[in-house]
């Protein structure tokens, strides 16, 4: 049986998670950082965690927000008990009831059996809901019950069951703004936000970038046998002035990605993705730099594209966001999954049919 770190005393939480000198790689926590925003947020969930108050964790889209949760969880009474983690808005909407609180045999075409939600899954212990604000306005109704009652029935039952579960939740979204447009219930609002603890971007986390950077290279070249491997000044440089708007996660992939192209003793720029921001990289052995004079060989000024390029490397590098979801991608370039398809279309990015990728729900 593995054996669990003792957890410190909420005094002790305090004075290490508040020490300026001491990097944060806390085991309850599992996250790297020094900085006093995030500081502000560890603090916050080491004071909650013993508690069963539902907690709503706020941040951009890669921020670590199921990483906390699970720390939350990790730090509380609950932490030898289940911990559920679901994504509510990949879940699609004629399913997220079944899904969260069960069904029952001939509910609905398909229910070949009684089976269990999310919610009894997570009894005695912990529900995390990732992207809570995706919920289709029924089942907020339904959550905002079932959170009040402590009791889910499932779908064609009539029967209501008690459950025990802490719930957490999280959402990339603005919650405030959406009660007031309509768009999220503000009682569900109310019960959920109990406890608010917003997550920093990447950006605003001033040197955290550099441990990270250093952390992640060290994992992953232990990982894939490459010990010892370290960033070229050029490629350094390129990570530390990317915007990283895909925050901690983008990051962990961006360096994974570059410690399995390295094949030397450093990561250089040609191991990095090609839609990482900076100019652009020249093609060949790594450091090869054009002399001056040699023939056949054109380069143009540093940092010139051609407007249909600047348009191609966005479009790619918000599909790559998207995780090549299409029509995710169209809203959030602001256009329609027609427009998109003819866009991948004229600039030769090969484009699926439209309505190959329509999201669930």
């Amino acid at each position: 049986m593995t054996s669990r770190p003792s957890l410190p005393s909420n005094a002790r939480d305090e004075a290490l998670i508040l020490d300026p000198a001491r990097p944060l790689a806390m085991a309850p926590f599992g996250m790297l950082g020094q900085s006093p925003s995030l500081r502000r947020a560890l603090l916050l969930a080491a004071k909650v965690a013993p508690t069963d108050s539902t907690v709503l964790i706020t941040g951009e889209t890669g921020t670590g927000k199921e990483l906390l949760a699970r720390s939350i969880h990790a730090m509380s009474p609950r932490r030898d008990q289940p911990f559920v983690a679901v994504n509510t808005g990949a879940i699609p909407e004629t399913l997220q009831e079944a899904e969260l609180f069960g069904h029952s045999k001939g509910s609905f075409t398909g229910a070949d059996r009684d089976r269990k939600g999310l919610f009894e899954e997570a009894n005695k212990g912990t529900l995390f809901l990732d992207e809570v604000g995706e919920m289709s306005p029924s089942l907020q109704v339904k959550l905002l019950r079932a959170l009040e009652s402590r009791e889910v029935r499932a779908v064609g039952s009539n029967e209501g069951r008690r459950v025990d579960v802490r719930v957490l939740a999280a959402t990339h979204r603005d919650l405030a703004a959406m009660v007031r447009q309509g768009r999220f219930r503000e009682d569900l609002y109310f019960r959920l936000n109990v406890i608010q603890i917003p997550l920093p971007p990447l950006r605003e986390r001033g040197d955290d970038l550099r441990l990270l950077l250093e952390s992640f290279l060290e994992r992953h070249a232990r990982r894939y046998g490459k010990p010892g491997l370290g960033y070229s000044p050029e490629a350094l440089e390129l990570l530390l002035h990317h915007a990283w708007p895909g925050n901690v996660r983008e990051l962990d992939n961006v360096v994974q990605h570059a410690v399995l192209m390295a094949d030397g003793p450093k990561v250089l720029l040609r191991d990095l993705p090609p839609t990482l921001e900076g100019p652009p990289r020249l093609p060949g052995p790594a450091g090869a730099q054009p002399r001056a004079g040699e023939p056949g060989l054109v380069v143009e000024a540093p940092g010139f594209l051609t407007l249909d390029e600047v348009e191609r490397r966005h479009i790619m590098e918000t599909l790559q966001r998207c995780l090549g979801n299409q029509s995710l991608a169209a809203r959030r370039l602001g256009i329609s999954r027609s427009t998109l398809w003819r866009k991948m279309k004229e600039l030769a990015l090969d484009p699926a049919e439209p309505g190959d990728d329509e999201e669930a729900g």
